[in-house]
This record gives structure tokens, sequence and C-alpha cells, in this order.
């Protein structure tokens, strides 16, 4: 069958449940077409294609009939458009005809082959018929308030009939539906029809006396699929089929994250758990949800290797005795699923982009099929993990495409995102070739976490220019971040938006530092020892630390040049200061960084062999991660941290550093990358310009040569933000969040 439907109101409109039902029925296996007509212009038809839960028709009518594409390119239909074309005047030459009637206002919207304006029924004058039929043109009045100038013979029901000819499609095989008298010539082409339940009276009435028209008592997809039964389309068990839900779990809250909470490893063929080596106590904190009893998931991946003959266990205890009502819900995937979505395509892809890097990304239609194939995997296993009603947590970047599939498959979710990496502005973001799909995906959650305000916002001005949003609520952002103190700061932002009729939440959640873990790292007995030989090996001079992974936009590579800068401009600080930097190298199928680090290793040098001295060298460069025990005794050593990344959704490093200076009751200088989305929380950081050699210069030297009361007042403020906002916080004030969300309905009327 084809069905031929209007939008606002119908294939738009109605209950929730219907709209799946329809919306699964024309996506499943059933042989249906799909043609949206429509009086929106084709480029306000465009927010709808970016709505994942919405299907993609074959074709689409718009401007009352004045446009007709392919659904899929948007390409013209021809020789329909061509001949559609042929028939207008001009949108200039009717907009001036026009101009003599005072009583019509031209609307706002997107239009092209037509003129569309306000008017009350009074103003349709036979000198207004007149003027239009001398343009070669007709004129169409619906709604009791809108009148189209379109093409002579032009509108809704003959564009679909010719539509339709040209296709060879049967016309008993065709059901139109539509809800106002602008879809009344799609019912007088002779078609099949439906109007929905709640239409205009003044369509009922044109329609009342044709025995080829049902007027259903359901509104919008609830009348189309009355209409479907009624004139025998489908068979029954295939209407029901549509709507047959997906089995249910028993998990209140789901964590949906790319890493499992141990780490597997197959001994003599068993999979063994091991205790994960989380870097920033982001896993702890999670599981201390599941703490006392409560039943949840843990959606992660898991590989299963090729040619294993062994059944796939897709449920593992994770700590019976500590989350007894906790399992892992694996999702197999294949090595090489996860060396494409996430080594390769989410690095090289999404990574560059996000962090403003577009020039070095590297997009590939191959790589976004295995990235949403992959995601599909997570969207249905977290579905028949969580119980009705559930909270669904998904977290980063890599599972973008999650919430699109998730929404259609369990529409009684509540949905929560958080974006752990940095969210660009739309000049970088909608370099993706993917951004529709991606932002329609974000835009089925009911709440969206990201670390600080500016990134929020961000989200907020791309998805402003994928669809027609409103901005329902708005926060200052002061006392608890900078406004204008620094590049990511921001006066206010939106902390709820309505899209598409759905109400979204919208929120800062800066991620905060397991402090037991830098308490335990500082009272380990290695710790002590390793200080010692630290404050010996520097005795005399200053200790300045760079501690951070290899890669392009931490800053590195600037950072190391601009020290040497230092020492060439400032020859007292030769033999006084020492930067030590720690990077950690990138896992070895990531043969991106392979130029960065030569490049990095080739300046350590070049600073190294033109200041170093008997006794003292720059630059102490480990090119390994280092345990976490030995960092934390780097930390309580070194008078001033430096880090200076380029651009960073938060950086943790700044914030371990003072931990553990505040721990010792230290005095050491936090130095920090205004990029970084840090800088906006941290109070008492000295912030500097990574992206200038001079300010880079400037600030660390400042730092250095700080009294000791500024010294200590600094830090004491940045160590009670760190302190206060831990990690547990963050996750406690995130699910808030959330839950006050939830107060309202999951999803409000639809109609557009």
């Amino acid at each position: 069958m084809l069905l031929a439907t209007d939008l606002d109101g119908t294939f738009l409109g109605g209950q929730a449940e219907h709209r799946q039902s329809l919306y699964q029925l024309i996506s499943g296996d059933q042989d249906i077409s799909l043609v949206f007509v429509t009086g929106r212009g084709l480029e306000a038809v465009m927010p709808i294609l970016s709505d994942p839960a919405v299907p993609v028709p074959d074709y689409i009518i718009c401007d009352v009939g004045g446009t007709v594409v392919k659904g899929g390119s948007l390409q013209a239909v021809q020789p329909l458009q061509t001949d559609i074309d042929r028939r207008w005047p001009g949108e200039r030459a009717v907009a001036d005809a026009m101009a003599a009637f005072p009583a019509l206002e031209r609307q706002n919207v997107p239009q092209q082959r037509r003129c569309s304006y306000f008017c009350h029924g009074d103003a349709l004058t036979p000198e207004l018929a007149e003027t239009a039929e001398s343009l070669g043109c007709g004129v169409l009045y619906s709604d009791s308030r809108y009148v189209d100038v379109l093409p002579r013979g032009i509108n809704k029901g003959a564009t679909l009939s010719a539509l339709i000819d040209l296709l060879g499609v049967p016309r008993d095989e065709v059901l139109v539906a539509g809800d106002t008298l602008n879809d009344l010539s799609m019912y007088e082409a002779g078609f099949q029809g439906v109007c929905v339940g709640e239409s205009e009276p003044a369509l009922l009435a044109a329609t009342a006396r044709q025995k080829h028209v049902l007027h259903a008592k359901e509104a919008g997809c609830g009348g189309i699929l009355q209409g479907i039964a009624h004139f025998g389309l489908l068979a029954p068990e295939y209407i029901a089929s549509g709507s047959a839900g997906i089995e249910r779990g028993s998990s209140d809250l789901v964590m949906v994250y790319h890493r499992l909470p141990y780490e597997e490893q197959r001994i003599d063929g068993r999979i063994v758990q091991r205790r994960p080596k989380s870097p920033n106590g982001i896993i702890p904190s999670l599981l201390s949800f599941f703490a006392g009893g409560q039943r949840g998931s843990w959606v992660a991946w898991s590989i299963r290797e090729e040619g294993d003959e062994q059944p796939f266990e897709v449920h593992a205890k994770v700590d019976a005795r500590r989350y007894p009502g906790l399992v892992a819900a694996r999702v197999a995937l294949t090595k090489d699923e996860v060396d494409v979505f996430y080594k390769r395509f989410s690095k090289e892809a999404f990574w560059p982009t996000l962090h403003t890097f577009w020039e070095r990304a590297v997009f590939r239609e191959e790589d976004w099929s295995v990235f949403l194939a992959v995601n599909r995997k997570f969207a249905e296993r977290t579905a028949a993990e969580a119980a009705e009603g559930a909270t669904v947590w998904l977290h980063d970047y890599n599972l973008w495409m999650v919430p699109a599939v998730l929404r259609e498959l369990r529409p009684d979710l509540r949905i929560a995102f958080f974006h752990h990496t940095y969210f660009p502005s739309a000049d970088a973001f909608n370099v993706l070739p993917w951004r529709r799909e991606i932002v329609g995906s974000l835009l089925q959650c009911d709440y969206i976490g990201f670390h600080i305000p500016r990134q929020a916002e961000n989200f907020v001005d791309v998805a402003r220019g994928v669809v027609p949003l409103e901005i329902i609520e708005q926060q200052d952002c002061a006392p608890r971040f900078l406004s204008y103190g620094c590049a990511v700061g921001l006066e206010s932002m939106s902390t709820r938006i309505e899209v598409h009729g759905r109400s979204i939440g919208i929120g800062a959640h800066p991620i905060g530092l397991d402090l037991g873990r830098v308490r335990q790292a500082l009272g380990h007995a290695k710790t002590a020892s390793r200080r010692q030989a630290i404050a010996d090996e520097f005795s005399g001079k200053q200790l300045v630390l760079s501690v951070e992974r290899l890669d392009y936009t931490k800053g590195t590579l600037e950072k190391i040049r601009a020290f040497g800068d230092l020492l060439e401009r400032t020859p007292a600080l030769r033999g006084k200061v020492s930067l030590v930097v720690v990077c950690v190298p990138a896992a070895k199928e990531m043969t991106v960084y392979d130029e960065l680090q030569q490049q990095i290793e080739q300046a350590v040098g070049r600073v190294n062999g033109q200041f170093s001295e008997v006794g003292w060298s720059p630059i102490r460069f480990f090119f390994r991660p280092l345990p976490f025990e030995e960092v934390v005794a780097w930390y309580a050593e070194s008078d001033v941290c430096w880090i200076t990344p380029l651009r960073d959704g938060l950086n943790l490093v700044g914030k371990e550093y003072v931990a553990t200076q505040g721990e010792i009751a230290g005095q050491g200088v936090l130095v920090l990358s205004e990029f970084a989305g840090a800088a906006a929380e941290l109070h008492g950081a000295v912030l500097t310009n990574p992206h200038d050699p001079k300010d880079l210069r400037e600030r660390l030297q400042q730092a250095l040569t700080m009294d000791e009361a500024e010294r200590t007042a600094r830090l004491r403020g940045l160590y009670d933000i760190v302190a206060h906002n831990d990690i547990d916080r963050w996750g406690r004030d995130f699910l808030d969040a959330v839950s006050a969300d939830s107060a309202g309905p999951v999803e409000s009327d639809r109609r557009r």
C-alpha cells in the first residue's frame, strides 16, 4: 500500500502508542510506501526528517502541492516539478500583485512556488481571484485563516495524482489522510481516505457524503490505523504486529557505558573478571548507585572471539556481595567492530571534530554504518534490560545514536545522556556529515548533561540549526561557574527546551574527583619514599609538572616549545626550574598519533640539547603510564602543575593536583588552560591561553614567582571546590536532576 498523509495533526498527531505502532508498521517488513503531503515548505519539513522516531518518506509533496521531491535525496521528481515550475509566474510577480490587497498578511515561513497569507474569509473578493487568475494562479483558502496563491490547477490532490500515475501505483492501494480543509483536494481526487479524529469541521462537512472517506474516531496516527483496517489495506495481524512491544526487563536503572565495570581476561577458554584500572574513579562512582541491592543492569561491550563455539553469556554478575541486584549485560562485538567503531571511527571522525580540529577528521560512510550497527546493538540490549518506566543513563559520544533506536523500541523509558567529551559550537559540529541524525537522536533524550554551561549552550545552538526549538527555562551560571573570566565562560544557560512537542532538560554537571583514591595513594607505602626521591633530585629547583595523554588536543607540543622560549628569554631560570612531562601513549592501533609523538620527542630533544647543564636537564620526559601512586608523589612535590589543553571537555588532572596539594597542606599553583572545561569551575587557577606562546610563558612565570600568601589563598579556594564537588556528588546531582525532570510527562502532545 501507499500512505499519503498530511503532517500536522495527522501523521505527527495522536497518542504516543498509536504513533509508535504506525511508525513501526511502516518501518517493518510490510511493503508500505510513505508520502508526506503538507502545506509546509520543504525547508520546514527538513527538521522532521531529522527526527529519528519518524519514518523517512519515499516522497514529499510540500508547498500545498507546489514542490515534489524524493524523500531520501530531496531531489525534484521529474517531469512533475518542471511542469509545476512552468506554471508559476514567480514569487516577486505574485507578491507585488497581492500587495494591492491590504487585508492579506504574508506568512513568514519558508515557501516556494506559492505565496501564503493570513486573512479573514471576507478578504477573498472577486478582485483577488481575478488578480490571481491574470497571473495564471489559483487561490486556496483553508482553516478560516490561511490563503495560498498557487500555480493554476496545483494543489495537494493534483500533485499526488500525478505522482501516483508516474509511479504506476494502483489507486485502490492508496490511502490518503488529513485533518484540515487544506487536504480536501486529496479526497476529491478519488482516493480512499481517512479524516482523522479532531479534523476541521469544514473538512468533515465537505467529505460527509463521500463513501470512499472514513471519518475516524482516533486522532492522528490512531485514525490512520483505523483507516488501514477499515479499507482492508493490510491484514489485521500485520497491523497488530506493528504495535507489538519489546519484552521488558526488570532493571529500574540501566547504566550504558562502553566499558564493563570489570576487566575481562580469557584464561584456558574461560572469561575471568579482574578489577578495573579506572583512571578517574567514574566506574566506582557509577557502581555506587547499585549498592543496597537496587536492581539494575550495566550495558557494555564484550569482545566475542572469532570462531568461538561457546554460547555467548549475555549476563554476568558484577559483585554479588556488594551489588547483589546488579548484572552486567554484555553486548557481543567482534574485535573488528570495536576497532572500527571505537578506536578508528570515533577517534578519527568524531574526536577531532568535537575538539574543533575538523581539518584532521576523516569521514568514512562505511565506518558510519558500523557505528550505527553497534549503537543499535547497545539500544536493543538496553531495551531488553529495562523495566517499565526505568531510567537509562547513557554515556558519551560513542553512543550518540542509541537514544534514537531506544525511543522507538521503548517510548516508556526515561533516557538520560551525559556528554563527557567537549561539545563544540555549531561552526565546528556542523562539519559532521551526520549532524542531523546525531542531533535528532540526542533530542530523543529526556535529559542531557554536559560538564559546563558553555558546552550545554553549544548543543542548544547546534540543535537550533537542525530543528525548530523553544527555550523554556534559563538560569544564571554564576556563582558556581565563571561568566566572563575564561574562554569557556557564559553568563546564562538554557536548562529546558521544547522540540517536536517534547520537553528536554539540559544541565551542567562537571565530573568530580574520587578524593578517597587520592588519599589512599598518598598513604601508600611506596609514595613516601618516591616523594623523598623526587625532593632530593630536584632540591633547590622549582618543579613544574605536566600530565596528559598523547593527543594533539592536549597542547603538549605547544607547552614544550613555550618552555624552551621561556628559558631562552629568561636566562636566570636556567638551572633553577625543571619541567617534568608525563605523556601516556595511545593504543598501538591509533597510528594517527605517531607523527605527534615524533614531534614532541624532537621538541624535548631541542630544548634539552640547547639548555642542559652539568647536573641539570630542563625537561624530564616520561613516555609511559605511571602508577597512580607515583603520579600522586609527583603532584605532592611539584610547585606548579601546568595543564594546557588546546580544548578539553573538563580535565581531571588539575583536580587531582589540587586535591593532593590540599591534602598535604601544600602551596602548589595550578596553571590551567582557559579552554579546558574545568577552567569555568576552578576559581583560583591561573588561566592561560595555550594558543598564545607569549601567554603560556607569562602565566607560567607568574606561577613561579607568586608569593606565598597568594599561593595559599588560591589553593584553599580550589581545594574547597574540589572537595565539595566530588565524584559522588556529581553522580547524585545528575540523577537527582533527571528525577526532578521526570515530574512532568515523558512526552507531551506532538502536534506540529
